[in-house]
């Protein structure tokens, strides 16, 4: 429970105006139900002509006796008025309408309690998923090479679902069945202190049985949201690696082992969902049990020569009785729903927790321009992960010293995994580097501002990396206020002015999952007129022709070079081509500048 109202408290808060609406309702709907009931205890009283009937000669003051007695008198002198006015069956009629009145009022309240908390729940996930989007775009790239795409979209969907079909759906019970509880069970005591006390001592013992069921559904529940992550990130994989599968004819073995993992998630989720099946039935069956213990021991009280409790006062007990058992049965379902929706939650804070290792140092140094030059000053760095036999850090970079002069154009060569790549994701400050360090203008980059930083460096990579939009939006992404001219001339630098003008709706046109419906030398000019509307004085291109046909790279590589112009630009490649307009060569071998 304690977990539970943690959760609460991260979430609930910015809605306190709907917490309130649905407690003064719910407030509303017990009251009305036990007027409502009460109407039971006259129509009892005119149906069986139970001794001493409904007759009361006279009402009495408040305080001239015991309050129930002075409620139960004049209740009664009221309806022998009516029946002597109108008759009893005319009087059932009437109190037949006044309990349709009062249940249509008790109804209504409870609808309005129940559509108060609508806005809470989607709100709660809403929030949920949106702080889980921001944290996945301001953690560092670092935490996702150790974690699996297809494990986080998992935790985005199916475990913010589990929140909400457990923990969120258990807020009705939190803000309805507690005021329920203390209503009736005020109203039982009033009625009957004895039989209540004797109710009282079945309780606890209903509670411990619910508690006993549940207390491992939170493991397995972790366990099987963890087989749902499996199951995700193999349909994320097949869907990225479908061209090898059929390739290589390995639909049978793809087949078999998405089964194993789908298997085994069905039989956790079939032990958690039979452990929870079992909370209804046995919540009916302990329910049953209690209401016939009260039905017998209320019964001697009702059958002594002096009862201590009238036949239809008993009925009306039994009645109100049944209705705290609804809540009470509500509170055990939540004892199985809510360590389940816990165990989501757990997965969730994974990411919603985790610190970005990227931060900007308190009052960062702001620029807003590149005025002479990039240094690396013997800059080291290693991966996180990456250790030697030994334990050592396996260096990727090992004292590097580069400066590159604004306007210049420096190439960077060698074999693949010297460290090229390393090396120009340390510029934007994708990773920090553990030794030495890297200046702009003098100033270190842990320094600057992450914003200002990036703003100044632009990138086109060797995949163009695109989104399921337009050609407009595509090549605007990131650029706030482009006019459509300074749109069309970068396409125009880009050489990509003339296929996007062919294409169906020119501009307007969806280029599909990752530019699909794109060649890979129009994907990779999109990239290029995208940097080129940036305008960014820094340019960073990583093998952007390397993957192209002679005629693709001849295009790109006129746009390239349109796009290197007054830039300062830091260029990998494997092709002459790219690297012949370069001012400097810097030929990388194992980590070092050769």
């Amino acid at each position: 429970m304690k977990e539970f109202l943690q959760v609460l408290r991260r979430f609930v808060p910015p809605y306190k105006k709907y917490i309130v609406l649905t407690v003064v309702f719910n407030l509303l709907s017990a009251l009305l139900n036990i007027f409502s009931f009460a109407t039971l205890i006259p129509i009892l009283q005119i149906l069986f002509k139970t001794d001493g009937g409904v007759r009361a000669d006279h009402l009495m003051a408040l305080g001239s006796g015991d309050l129930k007695d002075v409620l139960s008198n004049n209740a009664n002198f009221y309806v022998q008025q009516i029946i002597d006015s109108v008759g009893a069956t005319n009087t059932l009629l009437i109190i037949g309408a006044f309990l349709a009145f009062a249940t249509f009022l008790k109804t209504g309240a409870y609808f309005l309690s129940a559509a108060a908390l609508i806005p809470v729940r989607t709100g709660v996930v809403r929030d949920i998923r949106n702080q889980l989007y921001r944290k996945i775009t301001s953690l560092h790239l670092g935490f996702f090479s150790e974690e699996r795409k297809g494990d986080i979209i998992a935790r985005m969907t199916g475990d913010v679902q589990e929140i909400d079909n457990s923990i969120m759906s258990s807020l009705e019970m939190l803000f309805k069945n507690p005021i329920l509880i203390i209503i009736y069970f005020a109203t039982l005591i009033f009625v009957s202190w004895q039989l209540t006390l004797f109710t009282i001592i079945f309780v606890p013992i209903f509670g411990w049985f619910m508690g006993l069921v549940g207390r491992k559904l939170k493991a397995q529940s972790m366990r099987a949201q963890s087989l749902w992550s499996d199951t995700m990130s193999q349909v994320e994989e097949t869907l990225g690696g479908l061209r090898i599968i059929k390739a290589f004819t390995a639909e049978e073995k793809m087949n078999a082992r998405f089964d194993k993992v789908n298997s085994a998630y069905r039989d956790d989720l079939t032990r958690v969902n039979t452990r929870q099946a079992m909370a209804h039935p046995m919540s009916e069956f302990l329910g049953t049990v209690m209401i016939i213990i009260v039905l017998w021991f209320g019964g001697t009280l009702v059958l002594r020569a002096n009862p201590v409790i009238t036949g239809p006062t008993f009925i009306y007990y039994l009645v109100i009785l049944y209705s705290i058992i609804n809540p009470l049965k509500d509170f055990s379902k939540a004892s199985y729903n809510i360590p389940k929706g816990l165990a989501s939650m757990e997965r969730v804070d994974k990411i919603l927790m985790a610190e970005p290792e990227i931060v900007d140092k308190p009052n960062p140094v702001h620029i807003n321009a590149f005025e002479h030059e990039i240094e690396f000053r013997h800059v080291s760095f290693a991966y996180n992960d990456s250790k030697t036999e030994n334990g050592e850090p396996h260096w990727v970079l090992k004292d590097i010293n580069l400066k590159i002069p604004k306007g210049k154009t420096v190439a960077l060569v060698g074999q693949s995994g010297g460290g090229k790549s390393t090396l120009v994701d340390l510029i934007p400050r994708y990773y920090d580097i553990q030794k030495g360090e890297i200046l702009i203008d003098g100033i270190n980059i842990r320094d600057l501002a992450l914003h200002d930083l990036r703003s100044l460096i632009g990138n086109v990579n060797q995949e163009a990396i695109l989104f399921n939009d337009t050609f407009y939006n595509n090549i605007t992404f990131g650029v706030e206020n482009a006019t459509k001219e300074e749109v069309v001339r970068a396409a125009k630098i880009a050489n990509a002015y003339d296929f996007i003008m062919e294409s169906e709706k020119g501009f307007d046109t969806n280029i599909g999952d990752r530019g699909g419906r794109l060649s890979g030398g129009q994907r990779q000019r999109i990239s290029i007129a995208r940097a080129i509307l940036k305008n960014p004085p820094i340019l960073i291109l990583d093998e952007a022709t390397s993957a192209l046909d002679t005629e693709s790279e001849r295009l790109v590589q006129d746009a390239l070079y349109k796009l290197m112009k007054t830039r300062t630009t830091i260029a990998i490649a494997h092709r002459l081509s790219t690297i012949r307009n370069s001012d400097e060569i810097c030929v990388l071998h194992e980590g070092q500048i050769v």
